[in-house]
């Protein structure tokens, strides 16, 4: 099944890349992050030109649960506690804002995209979590306070969050944190706007083109294609996961998780309302539009990437299924998908410029599932550092009040997000872990391989054996024909793991998938495995 977002609109596909261009920002990615980014950059007056290997939004942003919210979980008290009053309030503001710069966007280029504002809750089943709750709706309306008497240098003694212990969910809790005038909406239906506007503000969008490599020329850039360039002053990487390792390391700073989603049709009318748990397994709750009923929409059993749980009671389609017809006995399952999020180890994205050795080249990333908010705060901040650097005033550009709002905001609250910051990891058990399981798939995985008979394999499943010395990875299709491919990620040499789930090949280290045939189906890897006659 595919993800509803997806199914439920006809996508154009825009032509690949047929010749070399020049522009002043090339932007590599067309999910919501770079589209939004090209929004404002070519509402600007700059020439823009999106180039993609896909077509518009066809990984995490079309794979999203699209829960527009500054509520990224219980956030905000562990940011006082790790970074401070000041640097959690940059957060808080931020993302706020964002909440609205996406309705105002919506508004201005007439977008139809299914656009709620609607309560965000976080709860709890357990009695011992309640404490993190209290704490959080402490230090969230500790912000909105301040936040406000900033702006009107009056107290607003109106809280922005509560607490509440009945909700509608079909099951007790024990209480929630209710944070008000979030949001929500269709995300593929919002990239289709996006991308109509940019159409009308001159952009270039090349799709099923994909960028290789990117090289500097002396002041400008070259961003390489299959056959073809182009060649800008300024470069944004929004690929999800960047895919140039050296300068950057992004590697060595996040890790990917998998999330997986089912969309239900219920005889019971729906809430309304976002809600999501505080603890594992994850589970969450939202609504959509469709064909003039509430779909269900339910999400969680996630886990890190190449490393599935052996119990499939906690994560994936399973547990998802399994939780719908406990609590919705007469649901049906209309469609299931999953996707693959950016983690970082200290909870923030890192947005700005990608190395101080690319120098205006900029990179958004880390958005660790709340990538909605996240994409809208990137894109104003790079937008607004692009334009800094230019000498727009004396230039034939745009709107010269809205490239001055963009500044503002990349100079009020870039440096939350700095995405060359040394500052020292607050998850170190974390960190460990991850240093361990890369060690694994380096070292560990390539020992323990099994020296099996191929027969030992079942129809439909995978593994990974040895033959004649060499490993190999072997899937077998429900008719028995076999796929065999090299299982070394084509990334940076990880040894990959069978996903029984989605019959993929998944790299336990930084998270690039490939499909049973060997085809590239997830960054940071963009080349195909090799593979090997049956």
């Amino acid at each position: 099944m595919n993800s509803y977002w997806l199914s439920s609109c006809k996508i154009n596909s825009n032509k690949s890349i047929d010749d070399n261009y020049i522009a002043d920002i090339c932007i590599i990615g067309a999910g919501i992050c770079g589209l939004s980014t090209a929004y404002y950059l070519s509402k600007s007056g700059l020439k823009v030109v999106v180039v993609d290997k896909d077509n518009i939004g066809q990984k995490t942003s079309g794979h999203t649960t699209a829960k527009i919210t500054l509520q990224h979980g219980l956030i905000y008290d562990y940011l006082i506690n790790s970074f401070g009053l000041e640097f959690a309030l940059g957060y808080f503001e931020a993302n706020k804002q964002a909440i609205n710069n996406i309705k105002k966007i919506i508004d201005l280029e007439n977008i139809n995209c299914d656009f709620s504002n609607q309560d965000n809750f976080i709860y709890t089943t357990h009695q011992h979590d309640l404490t993190k709750i209290y704490n959080e709706i402490k230090a969230v309306n500790t912000l909105d306070n301040y936040s406000n008497f900033i702006d009107s240098n009056i107290l607003n003694n109106n809280n922005y969050a509560n607490f509440v212990s009945d909700i509608k969910l079909p099951f007790k809790v024990c209480g929630a944190i209710k944070t008000k005038n979030q949001a929500q909406f269709h995300p593929v239906k919002y990239m289709l706007g996006l991308e109509k506007a940019l159409k009308n503000n001159g952009a270039l969008i090349f799709t099923n083109s994909l960028v290789k490599d990117v090289q500097k020329c002396n002041d400008e850039y070259i961003c390489y294609c299959e056959n073809y360039a182009v060649k800008s002053k300024y470069v944004v990487i929004a690929t999800h996961y960047p895919f140039i390792n050296f300068p950057g390391f992004y590697f060595s700073k996040m890790y990917q998780s998998t999330s997986y989603v089912v969309a239900i049709e219920n005889e019971t009318p729906p809430f309304n309302g976002m809600y999501i748990n505080t603890c594992d397994p994850v589970l969450s709750f939202r609504t959509a539009d469709y064909k003039g009923k509430q779909l269900l929409i339910m999400s969680g059993g996630d886990h890190k990437t190449g490393y599935s749980p052996e119990s499939e009671d906690t994560f994936g389609y399973k547990y998802l299924e399994n939780q719908a017809k406990k609590y919705y006995p007469n649901s049906n399952v209309l469609y299931k998908w999953n996707t693959r999020d950016c983690i970082t180890l200290d909870k923030i994205p890192y947005i700005g410029e990608f190395s101080s050795f690319m120098p205006n080249t900029f990179v958004a990333t880390g958005f660790n599932k709340w990538g909605m908010t996240s994409s809208n705060v990137a894109a104003n901040i790079i937008a607004g550092k692009i334009l800094k650097k230019l000498d727009f005033k004396s230039s034939d550009y745009a709107d010269i009040n809205f490239m001055n709002e963009l500044i503002d905001f990349s100079d009020k609250y870039a440096y939350v997000f700095d995405s060359s910051r040394l500052s020292p990891i607050k998850n170190r058990s974390e960190v460990k872990n991850m240093i361990q399981q890369v060690f694994k798939s380096f070292v560990s995985n390539r020992i323990k391989i099994p020296e099996e008979n191929l027969n030992k394999i079942q129809k439909d499943n995978g593994a990974i054996i040895r033959i004649n010395g060499t490993a190999v990875g072997i899937y077998k299709d429900t008719r028995g024909k076999v796929y065999a491919v090299n299982p070394t990620c084509t990334h940076l040499g990880c040894l990959l793991t069978w996903n029984n789930v989605d019959k993929t090949w998944d790299c336990p280290c930084h998270g690039s998938r490939f499909d049973y045939t060997g085809k590239n189906l997830y960054d940071p890897a963009f080349k195909n495995l090799e593979t090997y006659g049956e």
